[in-house]
């Protein structure tokens, strides 16, 4: 079944049309890289812990490697490259093979006026893997998809900003909590694998 998965994804990806916000070209830069691999004859996604860091509104969450483009960066691609070569290691342009993208996200971040995109990128990496994480990162977590398919394990959680309390989608995957930003994509994901009318509705849609 993980092959027939993996490749039906890849196929539905061939043809997926990811939108894009009509303000991205005034908008702040960042792309991350999803990758797939079969493990122990099951589809795995690769997530990262991020390390606790004072200051990072995403500090500690369970994110995929990825971050912020730099001038240099001629493209959201290239970022998706860099940044999981600087956080864990791997070299995706040699290591694994490119399937698709998915829609862009608006972070929203804090500062700048019209926010910021969020550009996912998804690989398929066929041999192991060898991490070499930096200090932005506290651990690398392979997530099962069937985990994440069964509509069972998904959970709700409560987002508290300010005076603001929210009910949030999430998975609790051990002691790992997946949700927001993260969440959003994987739905996107999941969305093609099931191919339905029906829609997971994580808290960015």
């Amino acid at each position: 079944m993980p092959i027939s998965l993996l490749q039906m994804l890849e196929t539905r990806l061939a043809t997926h049309r990811p939108a894009r916000p009509w303000l991205r070209p005034l908008m702040k830069r960042s792309a991350v890289a999803l990758i797939l691999q079969v493990r122990e004859g099951e589809l795995h996604i690769l997530m990262i812990k991020r390390a606790e860091r004072e200051g990072d509104p995403w500090s500690g969450h369970m994110a995929f490697p990825g971050g912020r483009m730099d001038p240099g960066d001629a493209h959201g691609y290239a970022v998706a490259l860099r940044e999981t070569r600087e956080e864990v290691g791997l070299d995706l342009e040699r290591q694994a093979h490119c399937i698709g993208r998915l829609s862009d996200i608006n972070a929203r971040p804090h500062r700048g006026t019209f926010g910021m995109a969020v550009s996912p990128f998804v690989f398929r990496m066929d041999r192991a893997p060898v991490f070499r994480i930096n200090h932005e990162v506290a651990e690398v977590v392979w997530v099962p998809l069937e985990f994440l398919l069964n509509n069972a394990n998904r959970e709700t959680m409560r987002w508290r900003r300010n005076r603001l309390t929210l009910k949030m989608p999430c998975y609790l995957y051990g002691r790992y909590r997946i949700w927001g930003l993260s969440l959003a994509m994987l739905d996107e994901l999941m969305d093609l694998v099931e191919d339905t009318d029906q829609r997971r509705r994580s808290w960015r849609r």
